[in-house]
């Protein structure tokens, strides 16, 4: 008989928080089709552009950009696949949808950007070396080029860097791509008037330092995603006070909070009610990590005592 009620309780807060979820929140990749269809457009025919310019020019810089750039269009396409597969239906094989593809294709973003970092300065640390000349102004108008095409694509992803890491990883592409083509520009007139040419490796190697930064939190971010870490701005802690002092809960064991998507976060918890249950209490529990903490995904199991739980111990999982 408990385990029947245990059933009923686990399917139908389960149902709640997931008709809440998509009744009253919208989720970020659902709006960023377009975001993602001009930013590869940009970008691809801007990998042209920087090719035909560069044979043009005989400039290795501007060759090497292409490939760079290149990548990121690769980085594009994943970040806007994945934002697509996340909306796909659950089926039989896949009950949760294909949502953590989002998580796939940040963690994969997050090594291309280290890659293509690592690139940047081995090509900076051998132009210190052997300083070569840039080929001047063709230089500085395709970069200016750059700047505006890969920072108008990464405005376009602005405003979803910070709630969803698979948009976070194409903005981080787009915003290190610009600042790439800044540094070029102003390395590009600094040696026209003065022909210092170790200028455009130095600043070429400030700036893989910063996107250094960028890339390698956003590797530790969807590392920490992909292994059902509590995601980033939700404390374990604080969901436990909040689920401990509901009327008539005195216990909380085998607490889980783990990331569906790079945008979606999941709950399942026991707690332990003397007093038993109603659909109202589920229906307010879940409201309220709903509000409190953007967990629209919970599933509770409701026990009078946690005496039977072989999972009550704080060592078990």
């Amino acid at each position: 008989m408990a385990h029947d009620h245990d059933h009923h309780d686990r399917s139908h807060a389960h149902d709640h928080g997931h008709g809440h979820d998509h009744a009253g929140h919208s989720h970020a990749p659902d709006s960023f089709g377009a975001a993602f269809a001009v930013g590869a457009s940009l970008n691809a025919a801007f990998v042209v552009a920087e090719l035909i310019f560069g044979y043009a020019a005989n400039s290795l810089a501007l060759i090497s950009d292409a490939v760079h750039n290149f990548s990121d269009v690769i980085a594009l396409l994943l970040a806007w696949g994945a934002a697509w597969l996340a909306q796909k239906q659950p089926t039989d094989s896949h009950t949760y949808g294909y949502r953590r593809a989002s998580i796939l294709a940040a963690l994969f973003n997050a090594g291309l950007l280290l890659v293509a970092v690592g690139g940047i300065a081995v090509e900076a640390i051998n132009r210190l070396r052997e300083p070569a000349a840039v080929a001047g102004w063709t230089v500085v108008w395709v970069a200016a080029l750059g700047i505006a095409i890969n920072g108008g694509t990464a405005l376009l992803f602005m405003r979803g860097r910070h709630g969803d890491l698979n948009i976070r990883g194409a903005y981080l592409h787009m915003a290190a791509d610009a600042a790439v083509s800044l540094g070029v520009v102003v390395a590009a007139l600094v040696i026209i008037a003065t022909g210092w040419l170790w200028v455009d490796p130095a600043i070429s190697l400030v700036i893989s330092a910063v996107v250094l930064a960028s890339g390698w939190a956003l590797m530790r971010d969807s590392v920490n995603l992909a292994l059902d870490a509590v995601p980033k701005g939700i404390e374990l802690a604080a969901v436990r006070d909040y689920l401990g002092g509901l009327e008539g809960v005195l216990e909380v064991h085998d607490l889980h909070i783990w990331a569906m998507s790079t945008n979606e976060t999941a709950l399942t918890v026991h707690l332990v009610r003397p007093g038993g249950h109603d659909d109202e209490f589920l229906h307010h529990v879940c409201e309220g990590l709903s509000h409190r903490f953007n967990i629209h995904h919970a599933t509770l199991q409701i026990e009078v005592s946690s005496a039977t739980c072989k999972l009550a111990p704080a060592e078990m999982v």
